[in-house]
């Protein structure tokens, strides 16, 4: 696999660091943007093996730490959801200037919603995917429901997810609960695939049939049966490449060029 380090300016001048996974032997399929779960990083196992099974059909995929997190700089604390998207705005960018803009966005958990937040500021995208993603950004307050109230009172307050410390500030909670993503998915006019696990205890299934029932076709759902959130098992990943690597045939440089 031919993979490169690269780093990129984020919009409020912080360098983000990011791996771009891509063919050595080929020109590209196309281009995939792939935006991490919430306080993950780039080098989560779910994204590192999707990327790779991408790789391995043939399409290029960047993916990079949010500002605050993984590699990146910046603080985590001072981010929100509309950083998040700004974040990939910023990579769509980057990849715009420096290789090819992304013709399929890819996020997984809350990184699903910031890829349909994110999708009408990359009009070259045609293609958008979700992994367990919540309908609402709103939903991700539930790592930390119990603090809800401090973080209010005080401005800020430190919780715990997934075993680790994250400050988590006023305007986080300000930002997500003005966010509504029903009416930028109904008009996002591009395909999207939505996978979700029927026994997903992070987000529950319901929230991919709030997202599907939002938008307009060509839309379709595929259930990760058995799968847990983070898609821990090697083969559910794989499973979502192949997939995706499918449908994202229909999008791909090489279809774009053929005679109708």
């Amino acid at each position: 696999m031919a993979q490169e380090k690269l780093t990129f300016t984020s919009d409020t001048g912080d360098n983000l660091v990011g791996r771009l996974d891509i063919p050595d032997d080929r020109e590209p399929r196309g281009y995939v943007l792939f935006a991490h779960c919430f306080t993950g990083s780039k080098d989560v196992l779910a994204g590192v093996r999707i990327a790779k099974a991408l790789w391995l059909r043939g399409f290029a995929v960047f993916r990079f730490d949010f500002t605050g997190l993984g590699e990146s700089e910046g603080d985590f604390e001072n981010t929100t959801f509309s950083s998040n998207v700004g974040d990939l705005a910023a990579a769509a960018s980057f990849l715009r200037d420096h290789h090819q803009a992304p013709t399929v966005l890819i996020g997984h958990s809350l990184g699903g919603a910031a890829v349909l937040a994110s999708a009408p500021k990359i009009p070259e995208a045609r293609a958008v995917c979700t992994i367990g993603a919540p309908a609402d950004p709103e939903h991700v307050v539930h790592h930390f429901s119990d603090a809800k109230g401090e973080i209010q009172s005080a401005g800020e307050a430190e919780v715990s997810i997934g075993g680790r410390p994250f400050l988590i500030k006023r305007s986080f909670l300000e930002d997500i609960e003005a966010q509504s993503l029903e009416e930028t998915i109904r008009e996002m006019r591009k395909a999207l695939l939505i996978f979700h696990s029927p026994v997903d205890e992070t987000v529950g299934v319901e929230n991919a049939g709030r997202i599907y029932a939002a938008a307009r076709h060509p839309k379709s759902f595929v259930s990760l049966d058995g799968a847990d959130h983070m898609l821990t098992d090697r083969a559910d990943a794989y499973y979502v490449a192949q997939v995706v690597s499918a449908w994202a045939n229909r999008y791909d440089n090489d279809r774009r060029q053929r005679p109708r």
